[in-house]
């Protein structure tokens, strides 16, 4: 195929625009992480807000909400922030601000960028979400389709699979495209607790504990 203009071979992947078309992003590849979540902070209305959509999931709490939602809104969450900021503040990263999954996931995310942009360069973005609190599914989702992402592949960070873990993960993700004028392609990474590689990180992980 070439360019009507320049007579030159279009390049893959792309399609001729005419010349007052609106620029067009350049095709990329989209790897979203997700993980569980974190609270914003360990004070109480962070504790509270990131429990509330928590334990509001009906795949991690199956009761009926017309009796579940009363206890949580006017029983648990008004005690239980209390107690789980205690717990958080005692293990949280306060040189960077964040909580130790933040940390880690921030961790992952940046060496998975990093093997990945030295096989397939800028044509790979690689990012994460969180499942419940900050950033949300939606809002990288939403920034992978404004880079011009149009395959993503969402990987929910958990072996196995479990309706409150990786289920509602993909809940969040397709809930996501909801809100997406234009369609990417998208593919999700099913569990993988039995992949000999895994398997083998895992035992060099205890061996080196």
């Amino acid at each position: 195929m070439f360019d009507a203009k320049s007579d030159q071979p279009v390049t893959s992947g792309e399609t001729y625009l005419p010349p007052d078309h609106p620029p067009v992003p350049k095709s990329k590849i989209g790897v979203l992480l997700a993980n569980l979540g974190t609270p914003d902070n360990y004070d109480y209305w962070s504790m509270r807000r990131y429990l509330n959509e928590f334990l509001s999931d009906p795949r991690v709490i199956d009761y009926s909400p017309w009796i579940w939602q009363p206890l949580l809104q006017t029983i648990i969450l008004t005690k239980r922030p209390f107690s789980s900021g205690a717990a958080y503040k005692s293990i949280w990263n306060h040189e960077a601000g964040e909580s130790p999954l933040m940390t880690i996931t921030k961790a992952q995310t940046a060496k998975i960028r990093e093997t990945l942009e030295a096989r397939y360069g800028d044509d790979i973005v690689v990012d994460f979400c969180m499942r419940y609190g900050n950033p949300s599914t939606r809002s990288k989702v939403a920034a992978l389709t404004e880079q011009g992402c149009r395959n993503i592949l969402f990987f929910p960070l958990y072996p196995q699979y479990a309706g409150a873990t990786t289920a509602t993960a993909n809940d969040a993700f397709f809930r996501a495209l909801l809100g997406e004028k234009w369609q990417p392609n998208v593919r999700s990474v099913p569990s993988y607790f039995d992949r000999p590689s895994y398997i083998d990180a895992r035992a060099q992980s205890v061996e080196a504990s």
